[in-house]
């Protein structure tokens, strides 16, 4: 059978640390900082023989519900209660404290399986914290190290006792797709006269990038129709790359929210730098990337240096100019705003720009089938003789300079892989190619296959001689 379990504690007790070892891999951040998680974040987790979803939670403490600090109470919460199972992590090192006794009460009344957890049970003077937690009426403790992995067969006892019937099942056989992985790239070889169509039934992975404050999470939550990430005025509230799934006309879409991107010589804090990191990698193993600007003040230089850094990792962008609402002459606005993405953007030319509202949900249908054109752009591909008809056409048009007194001749061109598109020109001394002609080349594909907003790379290749190497005959 299959359960989900929810790790519930006071801050910086150690419940992201047991989160990474149940999922074999660091995806939530940890810190020392208390406070660290703040969203629910689920995964797959394994234990032994059980395979079940664990969600990682945000540390409880007693707060308003207009606080930030009560609205992550309010995210762990409805974890518990979408939870069969909590898993009440207390420190065994610290002893416990009256907020832990709080929370056992706030378990117990809920009615549903708790298994009492004592971590840091390795350190030195842990003991006295260790039989403290029978205070808490919530049964015999499980002692563990979530940082050195032990206990983990006594807390797979446990899991299997609070749940009340064998959930153990053998070992799949395949490898579950797990919350971060290589997008798959096509291989070298010959390109055929065959264009695949598109795949518009496979899954989507799309990460939600932009500056603090621009309305990521929002946006989010109104695709989703629920409050499944925390938001609030206060800027930074994200840090983690938290991964939702949810279907649009049928499609599966795996979105990810991330931390809000500050310049580079702002970001000081330990913590805010593996929030940023965290990005980087969400964005390196998405197929689209949604860039969001606030409406309001849009075009910030970090802005532009975020849709770079998109396109120099090679995912297919959108912009989506948030907090439409806000904006009073739309149409000067729209039309300004159009003339600043052609000039300040010219690596992109023709990437799709959408006016949206996450507060209100205007425009979020226009923006996804934006994001479904785009990917579709991302994974095109061109046959051989298509390219080099294209090739004759545009060199005849406008051919190669003459370097050094010799003529550059380009003479074969074709296709390597998509994801994004990536081209080979064989063509003789392929350094002496000055960047210009190159981009007369890229503009040209862009135009004449309407492949708009996506990076597209040009490879070239000095052709072989078949007489390289042998003796000139006297």
């Amino acid at each position: 059978m299959s359960f989900t379990v929810a790790i519930v504690g006071r801050p910086n007790v150690g419940k992201s640390t047991l989160f990474n070892r149940l999922v074999g891999k660091k995806l939530a951040l940890v810190d020392d900082t208390p406070g660290v998680t703040r969203d629910r974040r689920p995964g797959d987790a394994k234990l032994v023989d059980l395979r079940f979803t664990i969600i990682d939670t945000a540390g409880l403490e007693e707060a308003g519900p207009e606080t930030l600090e009560g609205r992550m109470r309010a995210q762990t919460e409805a974890a518990i209660d979408e939870a069969d199972l909590s898993l009440f992590v207390v420190d065994a090192k610290f002893g416990l404290t009256p907020v832990d006794k709080t929370l056992g009460e706030m378990l117990r009344r809920r009615g549903k399986p708790v298994v009492l957890v004592a971590n840091k049970s390795e350190a030195k003077g842990s003991d006295g914290g260790f039989y403290d937690a029978y205070t808490l009426g919530l049964g015999e403790p499980v002692p563990i190290s979530a940082e050195h992995g032990q206990g983990m067969i006594d807390l797979r006892n446990a899991i299997v006792e609070a749940i009340g019937e064998d959930v153990a099942f053998p070992e799949p056989e395949d490898v579950a797709e797990t919350d971060v992985v290589l997008h798959p790239t096509d291989e070298d070889g010959e390109d055929d006269e065959v264009e695949p169509e598109y795949d518009d039934t496979k899954p989507l992975r799309v990460a939600i990038v932009g500056r603090p404050n621009a309305g990521k999470s929002t946006l989010i939550n109104r695709f989703l129709g629920e409050d499944r990430l925390l938001t609030g005025p206060e800027a930074g509230i994200t840090r983690d790359s938290i991964s939702v799934e949810w279907d649009w006309r049928g499609r599966t879409i795996k979105m990810f929210d991330t931390a809000g991107m500050r310049r580079k010589a702002r970001v000081q804090e330990k913590l805010e730098k593996l929030s940023v990191a965290d990005t980087l990698r969400a964005i390196r193993f998405a197929e689209t990337v949604v860039i969001v600007f606030d409406a309001t003040i849009p075009f910030e230089k970090q802005d532009i240096q975020i849709v770079d850094l998109c396109l120099r990792e090679g995912r297919a962008a959108v912009l989506a100019f948030n907090k439409w609402d806000l904006v009073e002459d739309q149409q000067a606005v729209l039309a300004d705003l159009r003339e600043k993405t052609e000039r300040l953007l010219p690596q992109a030319r023709g990437i799709r720009a959408v006016p949206i509202s996450g507060q209100t949900g205007y425009g979020l249908e226009k923006l996804m089938q934006n994001i479904i054109d785009t990917d579709m752009v991302w994974n095109k591909r061109i046959s051989t003789s298509k390219l080099n008809r294209w090739l004759d056409s545009v060199t005849t048009q406008h051919p190669p300079p003459a370097v050094s007194g010799r003529r550059l001749k380009l003479k074969y061109m074709t296709q390597v892989k998509a994801r994004p598109p990536a081209f080979m020109i064989s063509c003789t001394r392929p350094d002496a190619l000055p960047e210009s002609y190159v981009r007369y080349l890229t503009n040209g594909l862009r135009a004449d296959f309407q492949m708009p907003g996506v990076p597209i790379r040009i490879h070239f290749k000095a052709g072989e001689n078949p007489f390289e190497g042998r003796k000139r005959k006297r």
